[in-house]
């Protein structure tokens, strides 16, 4: 039998994070079988959050391995460790504020944490991926675990709502994405993304025409992982319906994994006509700042405020992807990694105010949470201000760089528009504070409970993120520079 058949020991360490979390996925399913049914789960969510942070540590010692994996069909670089260490970070906090989120609504089982570590498993093998088809198996992973995350409260129509409605427009919209593939693997023969580019940059390369119609096909399937216009509608009701951890969750893990595929195609495969993309991006781009931004202002809904919200974000990414180098491609991974921290953080604030059953949503219901729990407030402050871009949080580094990235490419009405839609985003984050500090406690501020030690941990973990990466950017700004220069040239 041929040795090759068998990966060598570096390939299988270069994949160590995702073998990982699948094991311990595999075992905590194993593990709830021969648990009582009536029996505190907890102890599953701590094997999850040591499998989550062991991943972490193993994503880090990779990345002095880096290079090919798998026929190279996984690569490991500085893009790809980015990318990994945002996505299992984000399953960290999200599983951290689940504990008593769960107890509280009878559904804290192991199949929760489970789904949570193969969904980071699928994203940490599509920021990886440097073949078409493994990005479309990272993709499917992840996307399965979190359709059920979706409807995991099966008693409660909302979710059941939420998760049929992503389940099928997902899997629609992953038709598209399939035929984009079939499309370049037609006019190339091969779906290796380095192997496309050599292809594409011949003489003899193939039709313009034809890549262009691939690269609309695979732009429907990832405007909808990112929820972009005009791919957007479904984001209001999934994120409203769904668990509010969860929620958190897919607002940051896999929309960071999509952009990383996103970038990495189309900064590879489709850069040779991007002078043809370009203006779709661009159009794209605004749409989704002005779409989310107008729309959230008349939300009264906390969850369904932050989804428009999400929406607008992946406007601003999208600018960066606008401008086509390596300038934008490293603004775009450092603010998906201010943005994954902001976002989870402002969803576990929700998750701790809602109650059970989530009676508590409204905007109005965080009346008076400044004087009944000002730690708390302090940090949704925190979260806010980064939203709107206020100078020393991520969020305003996020936003200086991709707007000086745009200005270099010189995209000069795509940056004067996303300035005016951040102004009129201020309008709707100001006025959580407004009503957390200038209103009298309502029901919902009463009967808050103390905060619970794993919600607490989110919150402020997050909150330091958001600041550290306010305060002092540079190193992290730095390793995505030198990421962006290395990775598809």
């Amino acid at each position: 039998m041929p040795a090759n058949l068998f990966p060598a020991p570096v390939e299988i360490f270069r994949f160590l994070p995702e073998i990982i979390l699948a094991l311990a996925g595999t075992l905590i399913m194993v593990l709830e079988a021969l648990t009582a049914d009536r029996q505190p789960k907890n102890a599953l969510g701590h094997v999850s959050l040591a499998a989550l942070f062991a991943a972490l540590v193993a994503a880090a010692a990779v990345h002095g391995s880096p290079g090919p994996a798998f026929s190279s069909m996984l690569v490991v670089d500085g893009f790809a460790t980015f990318f990994r260490v945002v996505v299992i970070a984000v399953g960290i906090l999200t599983v951290f504020p689940s504990y008593r989120y769960l107890s509280r609504e009878g559904a804290n089982t192991g199949e929760y944490y489970a789904l949570v570590l193969f969904s980071v498993a699928g994203q940490g093998v599509m920021v990886t991926a440097n073949e078409l088809i493994m990005i479309f198996i990272g993709l499917e992973i992840s996307s399965i675990a979190t359709y059920v995350l979706a409807g995991l409260l099966r008693d409660d129509a909302r979710a059941n709502e939420s998760a049929l409605k992503y389940f099928l427009l997902g899997s629609f919209a992953t038709a598209f994405l399939l035929y984009g593939i079939a499309f370049i693997y037609g006019a190339t023969g091969t779906t290796n993304l380095t192997a496309i580019r050599e292809t594409v940059l011949r003489a003899d390369g193939p039709s313009p025409l034809l890549l262009g119609l691939a690269a609309a096909l695979m732009l429907v399937g990832f405007g909808f992982k990112i929820s972009s216009a005009p791919f957007q509608m479904w984001a209001p009701d999934v994120y409203q319906g769904a668990p509010t951890p969860v929620s958190a969750f897919m607002s940051a893990g896999p929309k960071a994994a999509a952009f990383a595929i996103f970038l990495r195609v189309f900064v590879t495969i489709f850069e040779p006509i991007g002078d043809r993309w370009e203006p779709v991006i661009w159009v794209f781009a605004l749409a989704s700042m002005t779409i989310g931004n107008f729309a959230a202002l008349t939300q009264s809904n906390v969850k369904r405020m932050l989804a428009y919200s999400s929406i607008a974000h992946a406007g601003y990414v999208l600018v960066a992807l606008c401008a086509r180098s390596d300038i934008g491609t490293a603004a775009a991974m450092f603010y998906l990694a201010a943005y994954a921290l902001m976002n989870v953080g402002a969803f576990a604030v929700v998750a701790y105010i809602c109650g059970k059953g989530e009676k508590y949503v409204s905007i109005d219901d965080l009346a008076g949470l400044g004087s009944r729990r000002p730690a708390v407030a302090a940090a949704l402050t925190i979260f806010m201000c980064s939203l709107i871009g206020v100078p020393l949080t991520g969020g305003f580094f996020g936003k200086f760089y991709i707007f000086k990235a745009a200005l270099e490419s010189k995209l000069i009405w795509l940056t004067v528009l996303g300035l005016l839609n951040s102004a009129v985003a201020a309008y709707y984050y100001l006025r959580i504070l407004v009503v957390m500090y200038m209103r009298e406690p309502g029901e919902a501020a009463e009967n808050l409970e103390p905060l619970p030690a794993g919600l607490r941990t989110a919150l402020f973990t997050s909150a330091a993120g958001v600041l550290l990466l306010g305060i002092f950017p540079s190193r992290i700004l730095e390793f995505a520079v030198q990421s962006a220069k290395l990775f598809g040239r």
